[in-house]
């Protein structure tokens, strides 16, 4: 089969593990085009690209409309400001790509079900980064989870506890504003949601919200917390902090269980840091534990390798809209509450 022609469209702070991604799937996928409102941010990731692999020919464009009229592209990865999310997944859509969205999918839980609606009329596959999911430790979490090892869930926790300066929101204007970000809910947070409440295996059904902007001078806030009940009866907690005094302390995931207590922590949810269990089974001892060197973690390489299966097997990508609309949801009810 020939390789899928994917496209980057945005290419700021998040956009080199999308060529990092690409470059490990090198075998199946191939970027062909770059795209970005500051050409030299397009450059910047052209350049990445052709370090590693040689004789590449990339597009440059600052126009993404002009880029897909223009190229030959199966697929597109979207890591634009997160309001633009939306506006240019479905154009893409539209135009029948294949779509990788950065998280969130959406700013809106009306445009995410646009989203998914508009992916499945044109027959195309649309993948949410929440890359987290694919961590060794998460994927151990999750078997134990579909096996029942926990018996009744009764509660779990999701912490992320790090600091966002001045110097970061200045760095970009958009971050921290309500039209194109959001706050540490929406945008530090939503991966650990992500997480806890595919653990929990159940529906919210009741959202309690406290926020507030302490420190920094952004419109949204920098620190939140939420008091989580699922229809199973379990209670979910999260803590949410760009305020942490002088530098990123965690990011943690706890499920705790009648027969079972597992956190996992790290810089990016990829250390087991407890793993107990009424019952043994011969993957415990297993080491999961993956090295990372920033928050963004490993995921996205096996995100792009999921992603290429799904279009060429015909099946739904790992985390789909469908998976992706559920953490914007609980956060979209914590802003309307907050």
């Amino acid at each position: 089969m020939r390789k899928l022609r994917m496209a980057i469209l945005g290419c700021g702070r998040i956009s080199y593990k999308h060529v990092e991604a690409i470059v490990q799937n090198k075998d199946v996928i191939e970027l062909v085009a770059v795209c970005d409102i500051v050409e030299s941010r397009a450059v910047d990731r052209k350049k990445q690209y052709e370090q590693i692999i040689s004789n590449s020919n990339i597009s440059v464009y600052t126009d993404y409309k002009e880029m897909l009229k223009i190229e030959a592209i199966d697929a597109v990865a979207i890591a634009t400001e997160s309001g633009y999310h939306a506006k240019h997944a479905l154009y893409c859509l539209e135009l029948k790509k294949h779509i990788i969205v950065e998280k969130p999918m959406a700013m809106s839980v009306e445009d995410a079900q646009q989203m998914i609606v508009s992916a499945e009329r044109n027959g195309v596959k649309l993948a949410v980064s929440h890359q987290n999911r694919f961590n060794a430790p998460i994927q151990k979490l999750r078997r134990a989870i579909e096996e029942g090892r926990f018996g009744r869930i009764i509660n779990g926790t999701a912490r992320v506890l790090w600091t966002r300066d001045d110097h970061y929101y200045k760095q970009a204007p958009w971050r921290g504003t309500k039209e194109l970000d959001g706050g540490t809910l929406m945008n530090q947070c939503i991966h650990n949601i992500d997480l806890l409440q595919w653990m929990m295996n159940s529906d919210v059904i009741r959202v309690h919200a406290e926020r507030d902007t302490f420190l920094r001078d952004i419109e949204m806030e920098d620190f939140g917390a939420l008091l989580l009940r699922f229809d199973s009866g379990a209670i979910g907690i999260v803590e949410g902090s760009a305020c942490v005094y002088p530098r990123n302390l965690e990011e943690t995931l706890s499920i705790f269980g009648e027969k079972g207590t597992v956190v996992i922590g790290g810089l990016a949810v990829n250390e087991i840091k407890v793993w107990q269990f009424e019952d043994e089974r011969d993957y415990d001892l297993l080491d999961t534990n993956t090295s990372v060197d920033s928050v963004y973690g490993v995921g996205h390489t096996p995100l792009y390798q999921d992603f290429y299966e799904a279009i060429h097997q015909n099946r739904k990508p790992y985390v789909d809209g469908n998976d992706g609309i559920r953490a914007l949801k609980i956060i979209r009810k914590a802003y309307e509450i907050s």
